[in-house]
C-alpha cells in the first residue's frame, strides 16, 4: 500500500470507527430487546423488573428461573453479545487506523497526527476492555445482573451468605454462587490471554525502540525521524507493558474469586466489592 493510498484509507476507517462507536453506545439495548414481552431496553425498567423477578425467585426456593427472570437474563445475555460484537468490530477498525496514523507520524510528524494517534490508541484500549467485559457478562449474565440488587447487611441474601458461609443447600443461593464463580472464571481466562498478546506487542515495540536508539547520527531530518520513532515505540512499549501487568493482576484476582466465590459474593452484597 503506497503512502497516498494509506492516507486515503484514514478517513474511511475513521468514518467506520464513528459508525461502530455510535452503534456500540446506542444499538445494544434496542437490538437485544427485540422480541421480549417486557421492555427491558430502558435501564430503569430493567432494574425494576430484575429486582421484582429476583425477589420472587428467592422466595420460591427453586434453582430454576421463573419465566420473567429467565426473560431478563436472556435479554442481558443478548445485550452483552451485541455490545461485544460492536466493540470487536470497532477494534478491528481501530487497529489498522492506529498503524496508519503511526506510520504517517513517523514520516511527517506534526501535532495533529500525534493527537489523533493518541486518541485512536486510547479508543482501541477502551474497545479491548469493552470486549472483555462483555464476553464476561455473556458467559454469566445472571451474575452480571446482581449489581442491580440493593445489597445491605439486612437483606436476606446477605444474611444467608453471612450465616452459612456460602452453604449451597438453598438452591437460589447455590445458583448465585455458581454463576458468580463462572463470571470471575471467565475473566481469569480472558485477562492472561489478552496480557500475553499485549506483552507480545510490547516486546516488538521495545525492540523497535532499541533499534531507533542505536541509529547513527545523520542529517537534521534523520535525527527528527529517529526522535519521532523513539517517542512512538517508547510510548507503545510503556502502554503495552503497563496494560499487560494490569491484566495479569486482574486475572490473578479473578482466579482467586473463581476458586472460592461465596466470600466474594458476600463482600459484594455488603458493599465492600
Amino acid at each position: 500500500m503506497t503512502s497516498t493510498s494509506s492516507l486515503r484509507a484514514v478517513p474511511v476507517l475513521g468514518a467506520l470507527a464513528a459508525v461502530f462507536l455510535t452503534a456500540l453506545v446506542a444499538a445494544p439495548g434496542a437490538l437485544a430487546g427485540a422480541g421480549p414481552t417486557i421492555n427491558l431496553a430502558d435501564p430503569r425498567n430493567l432494574s425494576e423488573t430484575f429486582r421484582e423477578a429476583f425477589a420472587e425467585y428467592w422466595s420460591s426456593g427453586e434453582r430454576t428461573f421463573a419465566p420473567e427472570l429467565q426473560e431478563t437474563v436472556d435479554f442481558w445475555f443478548r445485550y452483552h453479545v451485541t455490545k461485544g460484537v460492536f466493540a470487536g468490530l470497532l477494534l478491528l477498525v481501530l487497529i489498522p487506523l492506529v498503524l496508519l496514523l503511526g506510520r504517517a507520524f513517523l514520516r511527517a510528524g506534526g501535532r495533529a497526527l500525534a493527537a489523533a494517534g493518541v486518541l485512536v490508541s486510547g479508543l482501541a484500549l477502551l474497545a479491548v476492555a469493552t470486549v472483555l467485559a462483555n464476553i464476561q457478562g455473556a458467559v454469566a449474565p445472571f451474575a452480571s445482573l446482581l449489581s442491580l440488587l440493593p445489597g445491605s447487611e439486612g437483606d436476606p441474601v446477605t444474611r444467608r451468605l453471612a450465616g452459612s458461609a456460602g452453604d449451597r443447600a438453598y438452591p437460589p443461593l447455590a445458583a448465585m454462587i455458581d454463576d458468580f464463580g463462572r463470571y470471575h472464571a471467565a475473566m481469569a481466562v480472558l485477562a492472561p490471554i489478552t496480557a500475553l498478546l499485549l506483552a507480545g506487542v510490547s516486546v516488538l515495540a521495545w525492540r523497535a525502540f532499541g533499534r531507533a536508539a542505536r541509529a547513527g547520527a545523520g542529517s537534521a531530518d534523520v535525527r527528527r525521524g529517529v526522535g519521532r520513532a523513539r517517542r512512538v515505540f517508547g510510548a507503545l512499549g510503556i502502554v503495552g507493558t503497563g496494560s499487560a501487568l494490569a491484566l495479569i493482576v486482574v486475572g490473578v484476582a479473578n482466579m482467586g474469586v473463581a476458586s472460592d466465590p461465596a466470600p466474594a459474593l458476600l463482600a459484594f452484597f455488603q458493599g465492600g466489592w
